[in-house]
């Protein structure tokens, strides 16, 4: 049986991202590696994430949508607030690692401001990136366990949940889950489950993995079935 290996929320952090590879020793052929989403903002390598992502899959990763590349997708669409809210969530430096100049790049300050900021046309190389993240799924599903960014909706069948649901929940999930399948998720870091930061394993079969890298914190990978934890802090 093959080792399952989720990582989740790597947030542009390339150098956490290829240590925790190779410190679980990462076998194309032996292992099946699963990535819930969050590849992008934040960190300082956003795009080469991206594409070690598309590199990964072309060797069997599945790879799954997190809010923040839905947030990419959207933003370049005709609403403006979709832009917004993807400057201030950390788009700006995702931005710039495709050679972007944000005139405005404080991210607080399109939290805080009533202003929209100027629409920004495709480039070449971010458009291939997000022709490349429309095609990912939102889940993987096996006889025992759901793979997903953010989590399930307790009370509506997965196959027929809005996506926006599985790329954003938050507490609906984490307190109302009572399915049978163990549910492996991100999104959430696990400081916020648990106020520590070791995976969060939940009585309700629920498992939540990121360690807050986003802001300094572990790249996890949990191991399946084994439960073997493993981190890059």
């Amino acid at each position: 049986m093959k080792r399952m290996l989720a990582i989740s929320d790597i947030h542009g952090d390339l150098e956490k991202f290829e240590k925790l590879l190779k410190l679980v020793d990462y076998n194309k052929e032996q292992d099946q590696l699963l990535l819930l989403g969050d590849y992008v903002d934040r960190g300082p390598q956003s795009r080469a994430v991206l594409d070690k992502v598309i590199e990964l899959k072309a060797d069997g990763a599945i790879a799954l949508l997190g809010n923040h590349e839905k947030m990419m997708i959207e933003a370049f669409q005709t609403d403006p607030m979709s832009l917004k809210r993807w400057f201030y969530n950390g788009g700006i430096k995702t931005l710039q690692n495709y050679g972007y100049s944000i005139e405005k790049d404080d991210a607080k300050y399109w939290y805080t401001t009533e202003e929209f900021p100027d629409p920004i046309e495709m480039n070449d190389d971010i458009q291939k990136h997000i022709e490349f993240l429309k095609e990912l799924p939102y889940f993987y599903e096996t006889d025992e366990h759901i793979f997903v960014h953010a989590g399930v909706h307790p009370e509506t069948p997965l196959h027929s949940t809005d996506p926006y649901t599985l790329v954003w929940i938050r507490e609906e999930f984490h307190n109302g889950y009572t399915g049978d399948k163990t549910v492996i998720f991100g999104h959430t870091p696990v400081n916020y489950l648990h106020e520590s930061p070791n995976v969060y394993f939940g009585k309700n079969k629920i498992i939540g993995i990121d360690g807050g890298c986003a802001y300094g914190g572990r790249l996890n990978c949990l191991e399946v079935p084994s439960l073997k934890v493993y981190h890059i802090e």
